[in-house]
């Protein structure tokens, strides 16, 4: 008999609360620093505190500690928790760490606070580049202040170090430029696996808010292998940038689905656990929404990661209201 053909499945989510102070409604995003906070890891006890990996056959990888004791650091003692929980759940239900970074300062940011958004989303956000200034808005850069940004990112991955934070195993970037660049700042020197040197896969989806705005529209494929030649472009990945429209802005709930189709890749075909994603302000609120968490803004170059379950379930990926895309809004 030929073999049967799987049944169709898809993956659920949704978020591990009570482990990072952002999940917390009482967090306050407009003050909230992750830098100075450990990225938001709350100082706890977990059920697993008293065990040892070789007693309860969890992995010895770089990001898991061998035992778990009175001198097991807070990030020693949450890898442990998270493999724990890998460990004794079903075959169709993981646990995933998702570092989620916002780019630093672009020259698109500057002139949105410069012209204030309703002419910038009306007018300025059409044009290429900056008419009173040298400033380049088309596949916007990082400013000196974005680089900055980064390299506080940076700083505060390398202080965690010392408390032996569980690494990314895998490390995903927008396309756009200053993503790009941020993801270079943040993690290249770090020393860790997966920097020496840093290899982030290139992920189309992983992009801002698609249409109009010119800073939202990527360079070519051939652009970015020139400059990030380390970098792996994702197979598929068009030479040209075949999504945007310069007529048309996608939705919220459009630009929700596209993230629930991302995360829908991402679960299916990477099995790590800890994962740094750098992208946008746009991408990381739809991330949110579609993980359950709760509403985050995040500050230029700021990270906050999340704690999600998957759960694999029989049956296609249900249906979700889609907004159409805009065209430009009047003043």
């Amino acid at each position: 008999m030929p073999p049967s053909t799987p049944p169709e499945s898809h993956w659920q989510f949704s978020i591990v609360p009570g482990l990072f102070q952002q999940s917390d409604p009482s967090t306050d995003a407009s003050t909230f620093d992750y830098a100075s906070s450990n990225f938001g890891l709350i100082p706890r006890a977990y059920p697993t505190d008293s065990d040892s990996h070789s007693d309860s056959g969890l992995p010895t990888s770089s990001t898991a500690t061998t035992t778990t004791t009175a001198t097991s650091s807070n990030w020693e003692r949450f890898a442990h928790h998270i493999h724990s929980l890998n460990a004794t759940s079903d075959p169709d239900t993981c646990y995933k760490v998702l570092f989620l970074g916002r780019h630093g300062e672009g020259y698109h940011n500057v002139a949105e606070r410069k012209y204030g958004t309703k002419l910038w989303d009306a007018h300025y956000s059409l044009l290429p580049s900056d008419p009173t200034s040298n400033d380049i808005w088309h596949d916007a850069h990082l400013t000196a202040l974005g680089k900055s940004q980064a390299l506080t990112a940076h700083a505060t991955w390398k202080a965690q170090l010392a408390h032996r934070i569980p690494t990314p195993e895998s490390f995903y970037v927008s396309p756009l430029n200053r993503c790009l660049e941020t993801a270079s700042l943040t993690f290249s020197g770090l020393g860790v696996e997966g920097t020496r040197p840093f290899r982030p896969v290139v992920k189309e989806l992983l992009r801002e808010t698609i249409g109009l705005h010119t800073c939202d529209s990527r360079s070519s494929k051939s652009a970015i292998a020139a400059e990030y030649p380390a970098y792996i472009i994702e197979e598929g990945f068009a030479e040209e940038d075949e999504l945007y429209s310069a007529t048309l802005r996608e939705s919220n709930s459009a630009r929700d689905k596209r993230f629930r189709d991302l995360l829908q890749d991402v679960f299916e075909h990477d099995a790590k656990v800890f994962l740094s994603l750098t992208a946008h302000s746009g991408a990381i609120t739809s991330l949110l929404n579609v993980l359950g968490h709760r509403r985050f803004d995040l500050e230029t170059g700021g990270v906050i990661p999340v704690v999600v379950r998957g759960k694999r379930v029989e049956g296609p990926l249900g249906e979700m209201r889609v907004e159409g895309w805009f065209g430009v809004p009047s003043l």
